[in-house]
C-alpha cells in the first residue's frame, strides 16, 4: 500500500497510490486503502501523482481516491493502460486527468522536475523516478531488480545510472524487499528451460499459475506452450486484462492464440496448457475453483500444476489449503523449490550494492518491506560506504535538506477499507462492531410492554453465532427468564429498561459460553 509524498516550497508531489489486501482482522473486507488525510489538508499544494509501475500496491487506490485529490496522474503507457481500465470501471475516466509519460521522459510538476528511469521488475515498464528539487535530487527506485537479459523492455544501463550518480544524489529511496537474499534475483530469461521441462514432461494437462501482472512470464509461458506443442488456455479476469493492455502497448504481440475452456477440455490431455490466476491462494481466483471442482477447467489424477511464483508472506495457509485439495485428487504439484521456475522482481544484496555504487547517494532511505527489512538495508548500505542512512516509519515527516536529514514531525496516518461500495475508516465503528460480532456473536431480544409497564407475552430472542449448539433451547429458556426478571424490576424510563434487559441477557450468555455477545434489545409498547 505504497504512498510517498515529497514536499518543497509549499508544493507536494505524490509517488504511487496503492492498496493492500485485508486479513482476518477485517471481516468482510477485501481491499484496504491509505488514509490520505495529511495531503488532503494541503491539497492546494499537490501538483500531481506519479506512478512508478502498474502493480496493485502502487495503483490500486487510484480509482477510489484520485477523483477527490483532483490532480493529474502521470504514468508510463503500460501502467496508464491499467489505470485507465480501473477509472472506466468506476465511471470516472472523463473526470480524472491521466497523462502518459514515456520511459526516460522528463516532465515538470511545479518546483519538481521528474524523469522516469527504466528499471527491470516483474511487470512491464517498471520505473524509478529521479526527482529534482531546489534543494537536491532524490532517486526513488520503486520496485526493481537487475536483469541482464530481460524478456520484455529495456532497463537503464550501468552507464546511465552512473551518469545520474555523477551529477549528485541527495537521497536514494530504495526497495528493501529482498535485502536478506545473499544472491541476485536472477534473469527472467533463465526460467524458460525449467518451465519447458515441467510442461513437456507432464503426462496429462498442465496448469501453470503465476502473477497475472508478470507479462514477461506470460511471454515465456507462450514460448513454452509452443515448444511443448500444447494449446494455450487462459483462466482469470486479471490475466485477460493484462494481456489486453500488454498488446495495446506493444507487448506480447506474438503471444499464441488461446482457446476457450470448453475447447481446452475437449482436446487430448497432453495437448493442453492452462495459465491461471490464484497462486497466492485467493479463494475466488481460477485455481481455487479448479481445486474444488467448481470451474469449467477440470483436472484429475496425473495432471500437473506448476506454481511459477513465490509464496507471499501471510499467504502460506491459503496456498496450503489449495495444495491439499489438489493433492487429495492425485494432482502433481511443482513449486520453485523443486525446479527453477520463478525469479523475484526485487533486488538481492549484490544488486543493492551495485545500485549504491552507481547512484552514490549522500543518504539512503529504505522503503518497501517490513521494519526488519528497512533496518537491515540501512545497515547494509552503511557497510557499503553510503555516508548516512535514515529509517522512516509510516507517518514520519523527514526534512532531507537543507541541513542534516532528520525527522521533524509526524503526520496522522491510518487505513480506510472498501466495504462493498462504501469507504470507511478501518478502525471505525462499523468495522469494530463487525469484529465483535465475528468474535462473540449476536443476540436480539424483542420485548412487548404495556402502558402500565407489564410485559405482554413472552420475550422473543434470536441468536447468531452464539456457541450454545445442542443446548440452544435450554439457554433460550434461561435468557427469556433473565429478560422477564429485568422487566419485572421495572425502570425509570424505556432506555433504562432496555439497558437492564440487555445486561441481563448478556450475563446469561456469558454464564453459558464465556463470551460477551452483542445484545440488541427492541422494546415494543402496547
Amino acid at each position: 500500500m505504497n504512498v510517498n509524498c515529497y514536499g518543497s516550497r509549499g508544493q507536494w508531489l505524490m509517488v504511487d497510490c496503492g492498496i493492500t489486501f485485508a486479513d482476518p482482522d477485517y471481516p468482510g473486507i477485501d481491499v484496504i486503502l491509505p488514509d490520505l488525510g495529511f495531503i488532503e489538508n494541503q491539497i492546494d499544494g499537490l501538483q500531481g501523482i506519479v506512478v512508478t509501475h502498474g502493480h496493485e500496491d502502487h495503483i490500486g487506490a487510484l480509482p477510489y481516491l484520485a477523483l477527490d485529490l483532483g490532480v493529474p496522474i502521470y504514468a508510463s503507457p503500460f501502467a496508464a493502460g491499467l489505470i485507465r481500465g480501473k477509472l472506466e470501471e468506476e465511471g470516472i475516466d472523463r473526470d480524472v486527468t491521466l497523462r502518459v509519460i514515456e520511459p526516460g521522459e522528463q516532465f515538470t510538476l511545479g518546483v519538481f522536475k521528474c524523469t522516469f528511469v527504466p528499471v527491470s521488475h516483474s511487470i512491464p515498464e517498471g520505473n524509478a523516478v529521479l526527482i529534482e528539487t531546489p534543494y537536491g535530487r532524490v532517486f526513488h527506485t520503486g520496485d526493481w531488480k537487475l536483469d541482464d537479459a530481460p524478456v520484455l523492455g529495456k532497463p537503464s544501463t550501468a552507464e546511465e545510472l552512473s551518469a545520474i550518480g555523477d551529477k549528485g544524489v541527495l537521497a536514494l529511496v530504495c526497495d528493501s524487499t529482498n535485502v536478506f537474499n545473499p544472491e541476485a534475483s536472477g534473469s527472467e530469461s533463465a526460467l524458460r528451460d525449467g518451465l519447458r521441462e515441467c510442461v513437456a514432461s507432464a503426462p496429462g494437462r498442465v496448469l501453470v499459475t503465476t502473477f497475472a501482472s508478470n507479462a514477461a512470464r506470460l511471454q515465456t509461458l507462450g514460448e513454452v506452450a509452443r515448444a511443448s506443442n500444447r494449446t494455450l488456455c487462459v483462466a482469470g479476469r486479471s490475466l485477460d486484462r493484462i494481456l489486453k493492455v500488454a498488446r495495446q502497448t506493444g507487448y506480447l504481440r506474438d503471444f499464441p492464440e488461446t482457446v476457450d475452456f470448453d475447447t481446452a477440455m475437449r482436446l487430448p490431455r497432453k495437448q493442453v496448457m492452462i495459465v491461471a490466476t490464484g497462486g497466492q491462494g485467493e479463494p475466488r481466483a481460477a485455481l481455487a475453483r479448479v481445486a474444488d471442482g467448481s470451474h469449467q477447467i477440470q483436472l484429475e489424477a496425473g495432471d500437473r500444476v506448476v506454481f511459477s511464483s513465490k509464496q507471499i508472506p501471510g499467504n502460506e495457509v491459503a496456498i496450503g489449503r489449495i495444495m491439499n485439495r489438489l493433492a487429495a485428487r492425485g494432482i502433481e504439484m511443482i513449486t520453485e523449490r523443486q525446479a527453477h521456475i520463478h525469479v523475484s522482481g526485487h533486488p538481492g544484496r549484490p544488486e543493492l550494492a551495485a545500485m549504491y555504487g552507481w547512484i552514490r547517494p549522500d543518504l539512503l532511505m529504505p522503503v518497501h518491506g517490513e521494519m526488519r527489512h528497512l533496518m537491515e538495508q540501512a545497515r547494509f548500505g552503511l557497510s557499503q560506504g553510503i555516508p548516512r542512512a535514515l529509517v522512516q516509519t509510516n507517518g514520519d515527516i523527514i526534512r532531507l535538506a537543507p541541513g542534516e536529514p532528520q525527522k521533524v514531525g509526524h503526520a496522522a496516518i491510518g487505513r480506510l477499507v472498501l466495504d462493498g461500495d462504501v469507504i470507511l475508516p478501518a478502525d471505525g465503528g462499523a468495522i469494530n462492531e463487525r469484529r465483535k460480532l465475528a468474535i462473540n456473536g449476536h443476540v436480539s431480544v424483542a420485548v412487548a410492554i404495556a402502558r402500565d409497564g407489564r410485559m405482554i407475552g413472552v420475550p422473543d430472542i434470536r441468536l447468531q453465532g452464539v456457541p450454545v449448539e445442542e443446548e440452544r433451547d435450554r439457554f433460550l429458556v434461561e435468557a427469556v427468564g433473565a429478560a422477564r426478571e429485568a422487566v419485572a424490576e421495572g425502570g425509570r424510563d424505556r432506555e433504562h429498561l432496555r439497558e437492564k434487559v440487555r445486561l441481563a441477557v448478556r450475563r446469561a450468555a456469558t454464564r453459558w459460553t464465556g463470551k460477551k455477545p452483542i445484545v440488541d434489545v427492541m422494546i415494543i409498547e402496547g
